[in-house]
This record gives structure tokens, C-alpha cells and sequence, in this order.
């Protein structure tokens, strides 16, 4: 046994392997309690909320979600493009953050333009009166705010490999965050007291994200017009793409809102909300893959070997989750409550439809960090496409119906986002890049 440990300690792969221990154990660790304290937080929410409040809290969310997109763009693609390249250079990187971020307020205009008027909509077709809806529309102001730079201070510590002070940050906000919706359910029951109280914690802990932040990258440069061209050209590549994502991606609740009735949409939102559970893979693939990814040389087979490995270990994993939900859904909704038993059908649909998103968005995620994008105008096309003839074939009026558009759309996603990553690598003539691994 001693031999056998030795020669595993002399393996040319032992500090590799043990080193990619340490991360993902950190990382991973850090985020089951960031994801289990967002989980509790959404799930007192569920409980403690009336279904046809909850109803509005998932409409509320959904819209922030979209806000959020439009007010990026590509912007944070461009800027973890460009700091892959100079993500040792303290200069250079705050130069590249200064002019993402000023960016991302300008977006912000349009994106509250847009979106503001569509959650009206929304909100007085689902019966909310106009005092709910324009409550709820000022209560997202907090969280929306947050998101505007949130994502972007992000890439550095990434950048950096700076995990620990960052999943230290997001471990506080979320214990923040379950403090303050918990007690305030407990008082006010309303969908935009929830809304509020998810978003004041998130503005709060970017403060200390930047001082994490500043420590890599200068704080007080100038937004740079040579480094705005750049991220710019990546976003009109990707901004028409992110808009389409930010549509179809909440097409299900958009389509329940509209064809269903709220408690439908309620059903919806809380089967959503436990296939959270998926975003600690998320986070620790965005965290530690899709910066290494990014840094990675310009060679072929690297490239290739790399994504087909990441791919190849979140199918196997997804699989092994949806078999878990197959065998004991009962369990699993008796955390939703009461409202929401008996969706077993409907529990195992969602987490499915949840799982290929998932890959869709990592690799998305993947190719996106090279600084590549897919044409708007096939990829769009092709979904657009694939929603009219599954729309027409399927009941949208029912749970079930649009669940299962959930997944034919996913999957066209996921056939796009896969086969232009691989194109694109295999594109590769291996010519010499800047950046290093």
C-alpha cells in the first residue's frame, strides 16, 4: 500500500490532480452553501408567500433576469475576452473593467426602456392592480443595480483564480439575504417585499467585492476608446443572440402568463426553483473552467480535448441527477409545500429541460470566452423555426405542454451552441496567441 502511494505522489499528474482538489473542494464547498442558503431563501419564499403573490414574484424575477441580459449585451463576454489576454497587468485590466462598465450604465437606459413596460403587461393581465405592479417594478430597482456591475467585477477574481475571497462574498450576501426575506415574509407577505429584500443584500456585497476586485486591477482608470471598439465589435456580434436568449429563455413563463392562469404560473416558477440546485455547477464551471478556457493557447487539440472533457463530465453528472428526481420526485416537492404536490411529472420535465439549458449555457459560456460568436441571423432563424412548429404541435395552455417546449427548444440550443464550439476549433490553424496558461 506505501508503494502504491508512493508512486501515485511521483505520478507526472499528482500536483495537477491535487491542486484541481483544492479548487473544486473550496469552490464547490463554498458553493453548496451559497446555493443552500439561496435555495432555503427561495423555497421560505415559496411557503410563506400566497400562490397568486408567488405568481408575481416569478414574473418579477423572470423580468429581472431579462433586464439584466439587455443591460449587458456581450459586455461581459467582451470584457472576459479582452482580460483573458491581459489578466496579469494591473493597468491594463482596470482599463478594460472602467470601460465594461461604463458600458453596461449606458445599456442599463435602453434595457429599463424595454423592459419596464413589458412587466406592466405582464403583472396587470395576471390581475395584479397597478399599486402591485408599480411597487413591484421600484423593487427591482435594488437588485437590478447590483446585476449592472455584479457580473463584471466577477471576471477578475476569476481571472485571477481568486476564489476564496469571492465565494466569501457570496456566502455573505445569501445569508444575507435569507435573514432578510425571512423576516420579512414573515410580516409582509407581498411579492415586492421579496423582491426588495433579494435585491438590498446584492448592493451591499459589491461593496466588498471591489475591494477584492482592486486589489487586481487599477481603480481609478479612464474607459478607453481602442478597448470600447473591441468589446463593441464582440457585442453586436452577441447582442442580438442575447436578446433572443433573454426571450426564449423565459418563453415558458412568458407563454404560461399569457395561455395559463396564475396558479399555473406559480406551479411553474416553484418547479424552477428547485432545479437552483444546478447552479452550483454553473458557478464552479464559470468560476474555474471558463476562465482557464480563456486563457488557454490557440492550439487545436487542446481546445478540442478541453471542451469535450468539460462536456463529456456534465452529462454524466446531469444524467445521474435526472435519474435521482426520476426515482424520489414525492421528497423532493414536499419542500415546495403543500400547493405544490402531485407534480411529479411535471418535477422531473422541469429538471430536465433545466439540465440541457445547463449545457447549452456552458457551452455558450466556452466559446464565448475565446471571444467567438454564432451568426444572430442563423441561430435566430433556426429557433425561431423550432418555437413555431413546436407551439403549434404542443398545449400551451397546460404545465406540462410548455414544459415540454422547454425541452425542444433547449435541445436546438444545445445541437447550435455544441457543434459551432467544435467548428470553431477545428477552425484553429494553430497560430501563436497572446495569453498564457
Amino acid at each position: 500500500m506505501k508503494n502504491i502511494l508512493i508512486k501515485f505522489k511521483q505520478h507526472p499528474k499528482y500536483d495537477t490532480i491535487v491542486s484541481w482538489g483544492k479548487l473544486i473542494s473550496i469552490t464547490g464547498s463554498a458553493q453548496i452553501i451559497v446555493q443552500a442558503v439561496g435555495f432555503a431563501s427561495g423555497i421560505l419564499i415559496i411557503r410563506l408567500l400566497p400562490v397568486q403573490e408567488y405568481a408575481f414574484y416569478t414574473l418579477a424575477n423572470t423580468m429581472l433576469g431579462m433586464m439584466t441580459v439587455l443591460a449587458d449585451g456581450g459586455i461581459t463576454n467582451g470584457v472576459m475576452a479582452q482580460g483573458g489576454k491581459v489578466w496579469q497587468d494591473k493597468e491594463k485590466m482596470g482599463i478594460i473593467l472602467a470601460t465594461g462598465l461604463d458600458l453596461r450604465k449606458k445599456f442599463a437606459i435602453g434595457s429599463l426602456l424595454v423592459s419596464v413596460p413589458i412587466l406592466f403587461y405582464f403583472l396587470l393581465h395576471n390581475d395584479a392592480s397597478w399599486i402591485t405592479s408599480i411597487l413591484i417594478t421600484l423593487a427591482l430597482i435594488p437588485a437590478f443595480y447590483a446585476a449592472l456591475s455584479d457580473s463584471l467585477l466577477e471576471i477578475i477574481p476569476k481571472l485571477n483564480q481568486t476564489i476564496l475571497p469571492l465565494q466569501r462574498n457570496q456566502v455573505e450576501v445569501g445569508i444575507a439575504r435569507l435573514l432578510l426575506s425571512g423576516l420579512a415574509m414573515l410580516v409582509f407577505p407581498w411579492a415586492f417585499v421579496a423582491v426588495l429584500a433579494a435585491g438590498i443584500p446584492r448592493i451591499w456585497g459589491n461593496f466588498g467585492l471591489r475591494k477584492i476586485v482592486y486589489n487586481y486591477a487599477s481603480k481609478d482608470e479612464q474607459p478607453d476608446l481602442v478597448v470600447k471598439k473591441e468589446i463593441l465589435d464582440l457585442v453586436k456580434s452577441i447582442l442580438p443572440t442575447s436578446i433572443y436568449y433573454c426571450v426564449s429563455g423565459q418563453i415558458t413563463i412568458w407563454l404560461i402568463s399569457i395561455f395559463g392562469n396564475t396558479t399555473s404560473l406559480a406551479e411553474l416558477g416553484a418547479l424552477t426553483r428547485l432545479s437552483v440546485i444546478l447552479s452550483v455547477f454553473l458557478t464552479i464551471i464559470t468560476t474555474l473552467i471558463v476562465p482557464r478556457f480563456a486563457k488557454l493557447k490557440l492550439e487545436k487539440k487542446i481546445l478540442l480535448q478541453r471542451f469535450v472533457q468539460i462536456m463529456f463530465v456534465l452529462i454524466v453528472i446531469l444524467s445521474i441527477i435526472v435519474m435521482i428526481v426520476y426515482f424520489f420526485p414525492a421528497p423532493i416537492l414536499w419542500i415546495l409545500g403543500k400547493d405544490y404536490k402531485g407534480l411529479n411529472y411535471e418535477l422531473l420535465l422541469s429538471v430536465i429541460g433545466s439540465c440541457i439549458s445547463l449545457l447549452s449555457g456552458i457551452a455558450f459560456s466556452l466559446y464565448s470566452s475565446r471571444g467567438w460568436a454564432l451568426s444572430p441571423i442563423v441561430l435566430i432563424t433556426i429557433n425561431l423555426i423550432a418555437i413555431i412548429v413546436f407551439a403549434s404541435i404542443l398545449d400551451l395552455s397546460n404545465l406540462e405542454g410548455v414544459l415540454f417546449l422547454n425541452i425542444a427548444l433547449g435541445l436546438v440550443a444545445l445541437m447550435q451552441t455544441t457543434f459551432f464550439s467544435i467548428f470553431k476549433i477545428l477552425q484553429i490553424k494553430n497560430d501563436s496567441y497572446e495569453t498564457t496558461n
